[in-house]
This record gives structure tokens, sequence and C-alpha cells, in this order.
């Protein structure tokens, strides 16, 4: 380069041409990067990427709009309001994990720890009294009945420490006992299934010699009452007691009974209400000409124990031609209503009401090998099983009362059934028609009732007549 104060000179000269040319030239590649940076530019902005890309922000710009710092401090206050919300809510759920854990805990220990405490203080409450004769020569395929579970249960109507109040009668009012439910809970030993059969309480039997029965001190003393050839069923108990029932029982069915459970009516209603009531199923209205309107509702009615005493006691219904049959069928139906209500989580959960429950059971009931485990045999056993599994029989009659008023078993039918029971094979068919031997001849002051051996598989197909 060459400054241009220096003396003009024909070299000078020359040297300043080369500079403003070289200086021309420079100037012309720079702009000419300019022009090209400007031309890329351009084309960058038109490409299809550029023009997707911009649209999509202008897209989120318009629906996404920038929250004003209002928005934005509303939006955090809702989140940390969520968060904490959120923090609560597992806080809970936490906390009711540790009281459930404890009730579990709880449970366990009473199942393991202090089962024993429990069921000894509960069965100490059961009046124990002897009924069991499980080496009668009456007991048929004993072998086969191994580890079997049959429950006699029979409903007393004895009035001993009765009061007025409860509307069941008195002792000096209708003395001495009766059993007006017999019936028998099969349970085999694979637990597979589960066969209540009832016995109507004027099922006309052959009573055996029996020991004389205290219901007033629930013990047979000394006295004995010789055998009666045709008497009515319920006459078993009032002479001889549970053990005379038992007998009866076994010389008709062959079933080892190694379970006595004795009901009375006094204290009945408090098992009832110490469940807070039991659900049944009514079909008819229960107008009884002797206990009054029992019962009016139809469906599905939850009772108290008031209501539950006169149910099960109901024999002079109104528009109920079975009498004792429409009776059983109503037995039937509440018994396996209170034991569904029983094993319930309402109740099995509850402490105060289980303990209530079974304090009341004891109250009111006697048997030999009875206690809390045998009950809850029976009650896991029925609510455990599909309805199908469980069958609620009437034992095989004429369904025809003869002249002296009592019902006439079908012989061969019961065989039939009870050689199913005790080999536990399938049931019989219940309508299977009656051998002509076996029918009773027409009389003129016969009332007609409905044979009862069908089975029930739901709550509203009990056993009828």
């Amino acid at each position: 380069m060459t400054d241009e104060m220096e003396a003009i000179d024909e070299a000078t000269q020359y040297r300043r041409k080369i500079d403003h040319t070289l200086a021309r030239f420079s100037a012309a590649h720079d702009e000419m990067n300019a022009e090209e940076a400007k031309r890329r530019e351009r084309r960058e902005r038109l490409s299809p990427a550029s023009l997707i890309e911009s649209t999509r922000t202008a897209l989120q710009r318009v629906v996404t709009p920038t929250p004003a710092p209002e928005e934005e401090d509303a939006e955090k206050a809702e989140q940390t309001r969520l968060q904490e919300k959120k923090a609560r809510k597992i806080e809970r759920s936490v906390r009711f994990g540790r009281i459930a854990a404890a009730v579990v805990a709880g449970l366990v220990f009473l199942g393991i720890g202090g089962a024993w405490g429990a069921q000894t203080y509960f069965d100490a409450k059961f009046t124990q009294v002897s009924a069991l004769d499980e080496n009668s020569s009456d007991i048929q395929d004993a072998d086969a009945q191994a580890n079997d579970e049959n429950f006699l249960m029979v409903g007393s109507d004895t009035r001993d420490g009765a009061s007025s109040e409860e509307g069941v009668g008195t002792a000096d009012s209708t003395p001495g006992a009766r059993s007006d439910t017999v019936m028998v809970a099969h349970i085999p030993a694979d637990r597979k299934r589960v066969v209540v059969t009832s016995f109507p309480r004027d099922l006309e039997i052959d009573r055996p010699e029996c020991q004389r029965w205290d219901p007033a001190q629930s013990k047979n003393t000394d006295e004995k009452v010789p055998e009666q050839k045709i008497a009515k069923l319920n006459t078993a108990y009032a002479v001889g007691g549970p053990s005379c029932v038992t007998k009866v029982i076994q010389q008709l069915t062959g079933l080892r009974i190694n379970h006595f459970v004795g009901i009375d009516f006094n204290g009945f209603k408090e098992m009832v209400d110490a469940v807070h009531g039991v659900t049944i199923h009514n079909e008819i209205p229960i107008d009884d000409t002797v206990l009054g309107k029992v019962l009016l509702q139809t469906g599905d009615v939850t009772i108290s124990g008031d209501q539950a005493l006169n149910f099960v006691r109901a024999r002079h219904v109104k528009g109920d031609p079975t009498s004792d049959y429409g009776r059983i069928k109503r037995q039937q139906e509440f018994i396996g209503a209170l034991l569904k209500k029983v094993m319930s989580s309402d109740v099995v959960l509850d402490p105060g009401k289980l303990s209530d429950f079974i304090t009341a059971f004891a109250k009111a009931t006697f048997g030999d090998n009875l206690g809390v485990k045998q009950m809850m045999t029976l009650a896991q056993s029925m609510k455990g099983l599909d309805p199908s599994k469980i069958s609620f029989l009437t034992v095989p009659t004429t369904g025809m009362a003869n002249s002296r008023g009592n019902e006439v078993l079908v012989r061969s039918k019961m065989k039939t059934l009870f050689d199913a029971l005790r080999n536990n094979t399938p049931l019989p068919d219940p309508n299977a028609p009656v051998p002509n031997s076996e029918q009773p001849p027409p009389t003129s002051t016969s009332k007609s009732k409905t044979s009862t051996s069908k089975t029930t598989t739901s709550k509203k197909s009990g056993t009828s007549g």
C-alpha cells in the first residue's frame, strides 16, 4: 500500500492504481458474499420444513397463549392444592392400611394365640346335656359315615324361665316341653354338600323306652317311660328329652348323630336381635289365627327377634293348607337365613355383634358335643357352598294324615334317602311315586297335604307342604 502524501512520480502513481484496484475487488467480494447470504436466508425461509415449523409455532401460540402472570399464579396454586390433596390421600391410605393390618393381626392373634381362651369362655356358656349314643346298634354303614357330621336340631317349646312379657307363655300356662322342630343337618366327610331333613312334629313313630326328661333341670331322671307302638314324634322329646329324640331319629335314619342342638323359645329372640335382624323371603302374608298378624310384608323382609319367633312358630296361617308342612318350610328358610347372616362380614368382622350372638345363642341353647367350633362347622359349611349344593328336604310321607291325625312315613323312600346320605351317593328323585303298598286307605276325615321331599336350591323355592 502507498501513502497518499508521498511525492507523486510515475512509480507512485502506478502503485496507487494497483491499490485502488485491489480495494474495489475486495469491496465487490464482500458485497457478493452479503448478497449470497441474503439469498440463502430467503431460500431457508421458503423451504417446506421451515414453513411447516413456523406454521406449527404460530398455531401453538394461538391454541396455548402465553398465560398472564395472574394465570400462572393460579395454575401454580391449583397444582399445589392437588399435590397436597394427593399427599393427604396417600397418608390416609397408609393410616387405613395400618389400621387394617392391626385388625388382621388381632384376628390372627385371636385365631391362633387367643382362640383357645375365647372358645373356652364361650363354650362354658352352653348348657350341656346327655343326648348322644354314637355306639348304638341302630347306626348303619358306620364305616361309610366316618368323619361325617350329623347335627340333630330340636326346637323346644319349653317355657321354663320365660316371662309373660316375652309372649311365649310361661311354665304355669304351658307346662312341660315339646319338640316343635326336628331336623337333621347332614354334612359328609368331603364337605361338598349339606342336606337338611325335617321331620313333622305329628309324624307317627314307634317310641322306644326312654328315661323321663326334666326340662327344668335339663337332665333325665331315673324314671323309665315304657315304649309306645303308636305315638307322635313330638312326644319323644316330651317324655324322654334329647336322648329319646336321638334314639328315635337314629332308628329311623341309621345316621350316627354326633351333635345335638336344642333351642328354647326362651331367649330365642335375643339371637336375632344380636345380629340386628335377619332377612328372609316371605312368599305370602302370615296371618295366624292363634298368633295374629305375624308378617304381612312379602318379598325380602328383614325381621326382628319378635317377628322371627312367631315366624317359625306359626302353624295356623290363613290360606296355608299345609299346616305343619308350611311351618317346616318357614323354619328351614329362617335357619338358612340366620346362618347366612351370622357368617356374613357384617357379623364376623364385628366383635360386638359376634360376641352378642354367641352369648345369646349359648343362653338359648343346650346340647351334646356342642360349642363354638361345632356350630361354626355347621354355619361355614352352609355358607361356603353354592346354593345348589344345599338341600332342604322333608322326610318322605304319604302326604295325607291317617285317621289318628298323624303323618305316615313312606318307608321305602325314606330308606332310599338315608342310604344315599350315609354312603354319600346322589339323592333320590323326590318326585318318584309312592308304592301302592304304602298308600294310605282313603278316609273322609283325612286332610290332604303335599308330600315334601323336594329340595330347594334358592330362597324362593323352599320345601312346600
